[in-house]
């Protein structure tokens, strides 16, 4: 298990990784023979975000509140 980040270092992450790409909008037709690489970048970001107890999948609310859609539950 890897250590935990640095808050500073895990904000960096977290707003580095509200531009990358989702793994749903990576396709070989968009990204060619490297698309198998951009899917492992993004699952290493995700393992490392899960492993410093953030939430991948909330990480764009946190990071864009005014950008996100209010919670109805």
């Amino acid at each position: 298990m890897s250590e935990k980040m640095s808050l500073s270092s895990l904000e960096a992450l977290k707003i580095a990784f509200t531009y990358m790409p989702r793994s749903i909008e990576v396709t070989k037709f968009e990204y060619g023979d490297r698309y198998q690489k951009v899917l492992d970048h993004i699952e290493a970001v995700r393992e490392i975000l899960l492993i410093n107890d953030v939430d991948p999948d909330e990480v764009y609310g946190e990071i864009n509140p005014e950008n996100s859609p209010n919670s109805t539950y």
